[in-house]
């Protein structure tokens, strides 16, 4: 244990950057969004304020949605009409994504965002609903010290060589393989 110290003392001593970072969570395993919403957690906690900008999902009866409405500090915004496969119409769905990014474009030049999520984000880009050049121009343009997660199956290539940090999912089990419906307080 005194050599894992060493070992572990000499890597923070070495970590001395402060700077906004961009997060990806991608992959087909549960727990992107979920993950996200514990960095809002956190991010309140540190007196940050945050903006959330979930793309495709149109619903907002989620519990976290529920949750974080309540806080003053929060700006939550529902940019979607729905999954693809729901709404069946492609023209549509690009109009709502670009839609959805100028509000996402506006939190990423405002510094007062200390954290913004860009929840489910991986579709639009994708599908071809945004040009995934605008989006990391628009990434790499905002304030230095502003927070980005992106969560999404599928991240694009370029926006995981753009990022600090990638997590992949990876489906082990899920209970939806078994039948079970998406439960209220861990799917919604």
């Amino acid at each position: 244990m005194a050599r894992k110290k060493a070992v572990v003392d000499s890597g923070i001593a070495r970590a001395t950057l402060d700077k906004g970072l961009l997060l990806v969570l991608t992959g087909n395993g549960k727990g992107k969004s979920s993950s996200a919403f514990g960095m809002v957690a956190r991010a309140l906690g540190h007196g940050m304020k945050v903006g959330v900008c979930q793309f495709i999902k149109g619903r907002s009866d989620t519990g976290e949605e529920a949750f974080f409405r309540r806080h003053s500090d929060v700006e939550w915004r529902v940019l979607g009409e729905g999954f693809t496969w729901e709404t069946q119409d492609l023209e549509r769905d690009t109009a709502v994504a670009r839609e959805g990014w100028e509000t996402a474009r506006a939190m990423l030049a405002d510094p007062a965002y200390g954290l913004v999520i860009l929840d489910e984000l991986t579709y639009p880009l994708k599908y071809g609903y945004l040009d995934t050049r605008t989006v990391l121009s628009d990434l790499a343009a905002r304030p230095p010290m502003q927070h980005v997660v992106v969560t999404g199956r599928g991240a694009p290539q370029d926006l995981i060589d753009a990022a600090d940090t990638v997590t992949e999912m990876r489906d082990v089990k899920h209970a939806y393989a078994s039948g079970v419906r998406a439960q209220p307080g861990i799917d919604l």
